[in-house]
């Protein structure tokens, strides 16, 4: 049995053991409600969505972060139903936004130093397509600044292989069961064990050196 094999099953253990707690898995996800006046929307795959909230929400500007579904096509999945595989959905991370203090480009920035890009479903130890990577995009404003950050990043990037990562259009968004938000600051004993046993930090170290954010 591989060590990959051993924390996935932990992940979904630990997930399914705080899901029994709460009694939140059963009732599926819920659409997404509409953010504030003046805000703005991002939503990013970048596989494990626990370990995608902390970076933003430290970003000064960032009004909240969300962990949720998109991607797919079953309606109110289910955490158990996507990690499966049987949905399409990516897990993703939303990102709710004042523009005035915060630019997409630095939101896109913090995203690239965040995932590996070189992979196509998978991050890390996370194997299937409901971890690839893909940069949703919202308005034609956010997807060119998207293109334009992977080209710019596709020439300078402090790595040999090819970026894979899609910038893709937004479709409906799914926040994730209620167990699953902020997953790092309610469990960080069991956080840091699945980050540091995924093998994340170290590769993110390998590809993006000092530049690598968590």
């Amino acid at each position: 049995m591989t060590t990959r094999f051993l924390l996935r099953a932990g992940r979904d253990l630990l997930a399914g053991f705080v899901a029994c707690v709460a009694l939140a898995a059963a009732a599926g996800a819920q659409p997404a409600k509409a953010p504030p006046p003046g805000a703005a929307v991002a939503t990013f795959a970048g596989g494990c969505f626990w370990c995608m909230e902390p970076p933003y929400d430290k970003l000064p500007g960032v009004l909240s972060t969300t962990s949720g579904y998109m991607g797919g096509t079953t309606r109110n999945p289910t955490y158990e139903e996507v990690s499966a595989g049987r949905t399409g959905h990516a897990e993703v991370v939303q990102v709710v936004y004042d523009p005035k203090k915060v630019s997409y480009e630095k939101l896109l920035e913090v995203f690239w130093h965040n995932v590996d890009p070189t992979v196509k479903d998978r991050q890390f130890c996370d194997v299937g397509t409901q971890y690839r990577t893909a940069i949703f995009v919202h308005t034609d404003e956010q997807r060119k600044a998207a293109e334009n950050s992977k080209a710019l990043l596709a020439m300078t990037k402090p790595f040999k292989d090819p970026i894979v990562t899609p910038v893709v259009a937004a479709g409906e968004f799914w926040p994730a069961e209620e167990y699953h938000q902020d997953y790092y600051v309610r469990n960080p004993v069991r956080y840091t064990y699945y980050r540091t046993g995924c093998g994340r930090d170290a590769r993110l170290k390998a590809l993006w050196g000092s530049a690598a954010t968590h």
